[in-house]
């Protein structure tokens, strides 16, 4: 089959390409899926390179790249079959896995959700590694309540809008911050109340936009999947709480941030590290919850599909989406339709 296979570290994305691989096999405890449409993620870039934390030792090459998916079961293995009816073949599901840019991929059960009702494979492709990471960290560990006011950094990208859609579900107000006009229209259709835009002349210093949007006191709750923590806790109100789900605005060769820890000692302030992949692995009870009341969301249509205007068709595609991914140049999900779905 095809897929885009890593059998060294890349220098430059341009490097990118499709290849033949051994088709996968469908263990006893996985199911096999045919994929037919993929979404690309900050983490894509960072793995293609041997740049994130788990090149050290868990994802090395060779590999097939790519983490969210969606597509039809092909086969169950005979535990999965004997136990989860939802999984039948022809079921149409998505989910997270290594391994996405491909044809075919066996993963296991729990990697996989059903497609929402109205949904296309597109439009599902890029929820799995995005919705649950802010309805986690937002929900689970934030405590974010109604009449709260959450700021979410980056809120045009995939993360931002699923946290902006996701809090004002649960009633809360939302100041969001995003680079220029066409991303900040963005984020305020998909239900921002606020916009900051960093490129502007007022968003140079845009702690000081969100105090004054808060009459002074700040922010209940920081969503930060850019790394401005430092910057956020300067409009982060008393006893606030920091969210940290990751850096993706860092530039190549920056350091993660250091921040003087008097500033959270000043506010009382909380700082919560979220890493949805390691509360899977560490605390799938907390998973299983998030993910029972995530699609309660999506059944009742708080959260929207969040893919970008731009269409991709086909895995030679893929370099292209992570192309335009790093250049910032996507909003919201950039999906690549595969397979039989790549013709519609």
């Amino acid at each position: 089959m095809r897929a885009i296979h890593i059998d060294r570290f890349l220098e430059n994305y341009e490097d990118l390409h499709v290849t033949e691989v051994t088709d996968p096999r469908c263990g006893d405890d996985e199911v096999l899926v045919e994929v037919r449409a993929v979404a690309t993620n900050y983490v894509d870039l960072l793995y293609c390179r041997g740049k994130h934390q788990n090149n050290r030792k868990d994802i090395l090459p060779p590999f097939t790249l790519g983490l969210e998916f969606a597509g039809i079961v092909l086969s169950a293995g005979r535990h999965v079959a004997s136990s989860s009816s939802a999984l039948k073949p022809g079921a149409r599901v998505f989910g997270a896995h290594l391994g996405a840019f491909a044809e075919r991929i066996a993963v296991p059960p729990t990697a996989l959700h059903t497609i929402p009702s109205g949904w296309t494979f597109a439009q599902a492709a890029g929820l799995a590694a995005t919705a649950p990471v802010s309805y986690g960290a937002l929900i689970a560990r934030a405590g974010l309540r109604a009449g709260e006011t959450v700021l979410v950094h980056g809120a045009a990208g995939g993360l931002g809008l699923m946290a902006v859609q996701i809090a004002k579900a649960a009633g809360a107000r939302v100041i969001a911050t995003a680079s220029g006009t066409v991303k900040g229209d963005v984020a305020r259709r998909f239900g921002a109340d606020l916009v900051v835009d960093y490129t502007s002349k007022q968003g140079m210093d845009w702690h000081r936009v969100v105090l004054d949007a808060t009459g002074g006191k700040g922010v209940d709750v920081v969503f930060d999947s850019v790394g401005l923590v430092g910057q956020s806790v300067r409009c982060t109100k008393e006893r606030g709480r920091v969210l940290i789900v990751g850096f993706a605005g860092r530039e190549e060769g920056d350091k993660i941030e250091e921040v003087a820890m008097n500033r959270f000692l000043l506010k009382q302030a909380v700082v919560i590290g979220y890493r949805w992949g390691a509360t899977q692995r560490l605390i799938p009870e907390e998973n299983s919850r998030v993910w029972e009341e995530l699609t309660s969301l999506l059944e009742k249509g708080f959260v929207k599909p969040t893919v970008f205007d731009k269409s991709y068709r086909g895995l030679d595609d893929v370099p292209i989406a992570l192309r335009d991914l790093a250049a910032r140049k996507v909003w919201g999900k950039a999906v690549v339709r595969v397979g039989s779905e790549a013709n519609l």
